[in-house]
């Protein structure tokens, strides 16, 4: 097996497990609203359902969203694995990000598929000024995006 490929599937398996484990923990372990305080105001886990996109982006939309947001993470599932053929085995950066981004996308596509939303348990704050609640799917696609991004300006490598 080539190395790229190792890389991305030890990465997309990594991250699903624990993104799916983190969740089912939380849908179990917590009431919806109630949360745990883990630093005084600054990071509560708390369990939240999120019918939107990333940080409840378009939440109140309706089906036809949710329709779309399964369309699109499924393209990104299909689409991904083609740009990861055109990478080499040296390209850490963009093998990474793609392979996050990927995770990050099959990973809440679960939750969609399962429950007809998201579960969000990361929620994190400054006093009264909240930062859109998230999970470790969201925390993965937004890292992968970086990792495109610091490739794609200052490595100038990929794709």
């Amino acid at each position: 097996m080539k190395k790229k490929y190792f890389i991305a599937i030890t990465i997309i398996l990594a991250v699903i497990l624990l993104d799916q484990s983190s969740k089912l923990y939380v849908e179990r372990a917590l009431a919806l609203h109630d949360p745990i305080t883990v630093i005084k105001d600054f990071f509560h886990i708390v369990h939240v359902r999120n019918t939107g996109a990333a940080f409840g982006i378009m939440a109140e939309q309706g089906i036809c969203f949710r329709v779309f947001f399964i369309s699109i993470s499924t393209v990104a599932i299909i689409i991904i694995p083609f740009f990861l053929m055109k990478l080499e085995d040296n390209q850490i950066v963009p093998i990474t990000g793609l392979s996050l981004i990927m995770a990050g996308a099959i990973g809440n596509l679960i939750d969609r598929i399962r429950l007809g939303e998201v579960i969000d348990f990361i929620d994190l704050h400054w006093y009264s000024y909240h930062w859109p609640t998230f999970n470790l799917a969201d925390s993965a696609i937004t890292i992968g995006g970086i990792f495109l991004i610091v490739e794609i300006v200052f490595i100038k490598k990929a794709f």
